[in-house]
């Protein structure tokens, strides 16, 4: 579903993404790790397009992104770090409109936004405006309008970010039960997010990649916290 072959991103002279390859299938659920600046939101911008590699190549479905940009986005859904939202929009209004953007049939639009609705528990809020919802609302929101067009494929910049204890819980549920028939991307520091609903688990640090493996074995790869083990497997590498 997602071919990456010899990625290259830099800024100023500075390899953000270097050299990266990565095979991801249809029903994995990929943690994306990494310390802050590792190049792990630069790598999702690139495989969603929207920006482009300094080299190498991205593949979705067998079709390059950078030859098929619009017909590849059609299959993606996602949720950026500080996914951008328009405050003076009701909640309701902002699903209407993504949807429409997103090419869902006026016969279908129903449908599709009580589905969001009820997976994200929305039921209290579709009415008021984003710009007065509290940050784990706006994050549930966010989440929404990534899957409002059942994409096949879903990438997510830290998904849980802002949410509370029951709301994690929640939202892992639901990447548990549609990443069936997906394909799906999500960065996170959470240890135990990886271990609840990744099926495997990738690491990059100064825009390499250093591990790629399943979740046992990342967890078995170093003691205690996830900065422990970034710290480990990066000294590993190194020597």
């Amino acid at each position: 579903m997602i071919e990456i072959r010899h990625l290259y991103k830099q800024y100023d002279n500075t390899n953000v993404v270097e050299d990266l390859s990565l095979d991801i299938n249809k029903g994995e659920v990929l943690g994306f790790l990494g310390p802050n600046g590792a190049g792990k939101s630069t790598t999702m911008k690139m495989i969603t397009g929207f920006i482009e590699p300094t080299s190498g190549k991205i593949k979705i479905k067998n079709l390059s992104i950078k030859d098929n940009s619009l017909e590849v986005k059609k299959y993606i859904g996602y949720l950026p770090e500080g996914a951008p939202q328009y405050g003076e929009m009701t909640t309701y209004d902002f699903l209407v409109f993504v949807a429409k953007i997103r090419g869902i049939h006026k016969n279908q639009l129903s449908e599709a936004i009580s589905m969001v609705v009820e997976n994200l528990s929305l039921h209290d809020v579709l009415n008021k405006r984003i710009e007065h919802l509290s940050k784990g609302f706006k994050r549930r929101v966010g989440i929404a309008q990534a899957i409002i067009h059942d994409p096949e494929i879903l990438i997510m910049d830290e998904p849980t970010d802002g949410l509370d204890p029951n709301q994690k819980y929640d939202v892992r549920e639901l990447i548990k039960k549609i990443s069936k028939d997906k394909t799906i991307i999500i960065s996170t520091h959470i240890l135990e997010e990886v271990e609840a609903v990744c099926t495997r688990a990738a690491i990059i640090a100064k825009g390499k990649l250093l591990f790629d493996d399943t979740p046992k074995i990342l967890k078995e790869s170093g003691s205690g916290n996830l900065d422990n083990i970034f710290r480990q497997i990066t000294m590993r590498s190194s020597s």
